[in-house]
């Protein structure tokens, strides 16, 4: 790694072909998998392995944070859903809170990835309940005792009120937030 680094932090300006490769192995990524966490080609990346000129940018200051810490790979994993359906609560494009569920037993289980309390599905509680899961739905909804409430589950195409259905279809998004969850089930 260069030595020069950006005036506030430690970390440096280029990295070698050989960093991001160690890097990536980290994550345990394909050429072609680090490329799209990236936002860079697989060719790109092909590139700057096999070669010995030095690359600038954010992948620089990432490789170096990845390598000084390797448990980031862990922070950062998305693991596996083992239960039946996955939402994915996002604040516009960053992941906040992975929440894994199986409704036929009632269990809940969510991973958080980020600190921010305020953009938490559950906030400070990091094991919700499954009534607490149900009450979360509903507050990504329009209220049950809503208004001309028929009116807007036709529009939905919806036959009753059920949290889950109008999620699926409105993606949990409320007027005036960022917030919106995308739906997963297998």
């Amino acid at each position: 790694m260069n030595m020069e680094t950006h005036a506030k932090y430690s970390v440096p300006k280029e990295v070698k072909g050989e960093i991001i490769k160690e890097a990536r192995k980290i994550l345990s990524l394909s050429q072609k998998d680090f490329a799209e966490m990236i936002g860079v080609s697989k060719p790109t990346v092909e590139r700057w392995e096999a070669g010995d000129k030095a690359v600038s940018g954010p992948v620089a200051a990432l490789c170096a944070l990845i390598i000084r810490d390797a448990t980031l790979a862990e922070k950062i994993e998305i693991p596996a859903n083992e239960l039946r359906t996955r939402l994915i609560y996002m604040y516009e494009d960053i992941i906040c809170t992975v929440i894994d569920v199986d409704e036929t037993i009632r269990k809940v289980k969510i991973i958080n990835y980020t600190d921010n309390l305020m953009l938490r599905a559950f906030g400070k509680n990091t094991e919700p309940t499954f009534d607490e899961y149900e009450e979360f739905l509903e507050s990504r909804c329009f209220p049950r005792g809503r208004d001309k409430m028929k009116l807007e589950l036709e529009r939905l195409n919806i036959p009753f009120y059920d949290p889950m259905l109008i999620i699926s279809k409105t993606e949990g998004r409320m007027a005036e937030d960022r917030f919106w969850l995308k739906v997963e089930r297998w």
